[in-house]
């Protein structure tokens, strides 16, 4: 400020000025030091670089990529622009684009770190199983050899392995967000009259996480429990942003700020118990926990694997997640509640009944169903699914298609497959009540292997349609497992995929048999754990209540139990 003071026209320092405005996460103030820097200097590909990333974080993704192929079009062989492309891409769907700009920065920069494993993912996502075979061996590869080969997302959907799965975190944390003792160990506390408790998202909002977790924070046990809610993503003002603001005894929206200034925010607020709602999804930031933002920190709901990461010291979960046998792939110390999935009892169905006619389905036929998104879809899940419908004369699947390159990918897939491409079905992005009530329309939901289904199953379920798993190794893989057990349907639980193709021809043949497991979950559901979120915010405030009494008494972290 003091340089642009002394010289107005002195672009270096605007441009300097906007890249620690930007890691201060000021966005709409880099981007604004960012512009004049190049009004200044307009052919300063750098600052059209950085001026994209920042307006790619404040959420202007056509702005940002224009901001790019200006870098580009001054420097064409920028590989850092192509880059950089990729997101703000990904985010308005232009997956095709995507792709091209991932093989114009490889080609460049061969050697650029994590990218390899997002580009298997943007293919996933349109279902472009092209080399896919060749492609993951690679990444596993990579994994193994400790390269900066993906971040750790993506890689739940291509390995049911434990190993490799924390491998990939563990890479990640090493490089992008290892531990930060800049601001000092915090200090013992004394008990204290309640126990702190900080929720820390981007996703407060009509997202997943919050439509699982609203009714737990409202209910959360005001005479022993402060609830705090820190919030560094959009603020949408929608209907659940609202109801979520009131639910919490203080509302934070820290979006603003960078990860030290919220981790000083925290310590300072005397914050007992962070839960990290995020782990390693899209927008999270894990940097904020690197600085210990809270004696105790938890890894909770949004990212279905170990983060790999030491300063977390806990992981929320069940038997059926993570048995005894895999505890020593997760570097956190396992919470045992009954069921690990919270629930918002409070959701309503629409009144409406779709009609066949309406969704695109025939007028007959037995309808398979499954709204995971597309890049849960594995070449070895769609073989299984056509072997189903070649077996099931008349039966069609209805998927949702979150592209049109997706749709038009999974029906050259059944073609090949030798199953008619009209058996297919696309449904579109419904909301709230009106998707859940789409649910009734369909017979069985068929779900995904290794990346299960999570809020979607639970979708299906509250809606009153049975879910058919099949496990594997990984908590992502043993998802619907766990909900079916909180639901008292351990009978649509399989572990093999021949097992699961059976059981999906037997309950598609045997109208009687899948009718007495409708009848049992419509029983269940309003009885069963799984939805009963007074309970299930006991059982996580008895587990909240062990490892604060643990730290008060100065023993370590250990796996803790709750309830049976």
């Amino acid at each position: 400020n003091k340089a642009v003071n002394i010289a107005p026209s002195y672009a270096d320092a605007y441009f300097n000025r906007g890249v620690v405005l930007n890691e201060l996460k000021q966005y709409k103030a880099a981007i604004e030091s960012y512009d004049i820097a190049v009004a200044i200097e307009p052919d300063n590909a750098v600052a059209y670089l950085y001026c994209g990333i920042a307006l790619s974080e404040f959420y202007q993704h056509q702005a940002a990529i224009d901001s790019f192929d200006k870098a580009i079009a001054l420097k064409p062989d920028y590989a850092g622009a192509y880059f950089s492309r990729i997101a703000p891409l990904i985010a308005l769907k232009q997956y095709e684009d995507a792709i091209a700009s991932y093989g114009k920065a490889i080609a460049i920069c061969p050697d650029s770190g994590f990218i390899f494993g997002q580009l298997i993912n943007i293919k996933m996502q349109i279902c472009d199983w092209s080399d896919a075979d060749n492609q993951i061996t690679e990444l596993v590869r990579k994994i193994q050899l400790a390269e900066k080969a993906t971040t750790p997302f993506p890689f739940l959907a291509l390995s049911s392995s434990l190993p490799l799965q924390r491998k990939a975190a563990e890479n990640w944390v090493r490089e992008e967000c290892p531990a930060d003792d800049e601001l000092g160990n915090i200090p013992k506390r004394t008990r204290g009259e309640k126990i702190r408790i900080g929720y820390f998202s981007m996703d407060f909002r009509n997202h997943a996480v919050s439509v699982l977790t609203a009714e737990l924070f409202e209910t959360h046990d005001r005479d022993r429990f402060e609830i705090y809610a820190f919030s560094f993503g959009p603020d949408t003002k929608d209907e659940m942003r609202i109801r979520l603001e009131a639910a919490f005894d203080r509302f934070m929206d820290v979006r603003d700020k960078s990860d030290r200034e919220i981790a000083e925010l925290a310590r300072q607020m005397g914050i007992d118990i962070a839960v990290d709602l995020a782990g390693f999804t899209t927008d999270s930031r894990t940097g904020i926990f690197a600085f210990k933002v809270a004696p105790l920190q938890v890894s909770y709901l949004g990212y279905p694997g170990t983060m790999g990461a030491g300063y977390i010291d806990y992981m929320i979960a069940d038997k059926t997640l993570v048995p005894k046998e895999s505890r020593q792939h997760y570097a956190e110390k396992i919470i045992y509640l009954p069921s690990f999935q919270a629930n918002d009892s409070k959701r309503k169905l629409a009144a409406r009944v779709y009609t066949r006619e309406e969704l695109g389905l025939p007028k007959t036929g037995f309808v398979f169903c499954c709204f995971n998104n597309n890049y849960k879809i594995t070449p070895n899940t769609f073989d299984g699914w056509m072997r189903i419908l070649r077996r099931v004369e008349g039966s069609v699947l209805f998927l949702y298609a979150d592209n049109d390159l997706a749709a038009t990918n999974l029906r050259k897939e059944a073609f090949q497959r030798d199953v008619d491409t009209n058996r297919l079905i696309f449904g579109k992005r419904l909301q709230g009540p009106d998707y859940l009530a789409r649910y009734r329309i369909a017979d069985l939901f068929l779900d995904t292997l290794p990346f299960n289904a999570g809020t979607t199953a639970s979708d299906a379920l509250w809606a009153g349609l049975p879910v058919l798993t099949c496990t594997g190794e990984a908590f992502a893989s043993r998802m619907a497992a766990s909900l079916l057990t909180a639901i008292d349907l351990p009978e649509l639980i399989t572990t093999t995929q021949e097992d699961y193709e059976a059981l999906a021809i037997e309950l598609a043949t045997n109208p009687e048999r899948l009718e007495a497991i409708k009848k049992k979950l419509e029983r269940n559901r309003l009885t069963a754990p799984l939805f009963d979120t007074q309970l299930f915010t006991r059982h996580i405030e008895d587990a909240y209540t062990q490892m604060y009494e643990r730290y008060l008494a100065d023993l370590a972290p250990d796996h803790i139990y709750v309830g049976s």
